[in-house]
């Protein structure tokens, strides 16, 4: 199964919709492009496979497996890509500017109803991530 992850590029982060079958589970907030590098840019566009992860800071949430040059690439709250994010996305409910939004835990306790089940019936999950068109 997939999800769909469409972007809009700002010098001052990324904009996105997560899609799962054409319905939009929710927004996403990012770093701006900055060449894949670590914990300054947002990953590149592609294919990957998302898991379920724990830890006790993010608690229940996601990782993005096989980013190039990168890991723990992750789906966790937080409403300001410049000052919360390192390379991951958060989702949120509603955008507010370049990179920032609002709600970003109900939107991923939205995600995680929505994939969690998916995933725990052993289902694999990929995540496309690619420029919304205009």
């Amino acid at each position: 199964m997939e999800a769909i992850l469409l972007r809009t590029y700002g010098p001052r982060g990324v904009n996105g919709r997560l899609l799962f079958y054409g319905e939009e589970i929710c927004r996403t907030v990012e770093l701006p492009w900055k060449d894949n590098k670590p914990g300054v840019s947002c990953i590149p566009e592609g294919r990957y496979d998302l898991r379920r992860r724990f830890s006790p800071r993010f608690k229940n949430h996601f990782e993005i497996l096989g980013v190039p040059g990168r890991k723990y690439i992750l789906f966790h709250a937080g409403n300001d890509a410049l000052k919360e994010l390192r390379g991951c996305i958060a989702p949120v409910l509603q955008h507010t500017g370049e990179g920032r939004g609002l709600h970003s835990r109900m939107a991923l306790q939205k995600m995680k109803e929505r994939l969690y089940p998916v995933l725990d019936k052993g289902i694999e999950l990929t995540l496309t991530v690619k420029e919304a068109k205009s």
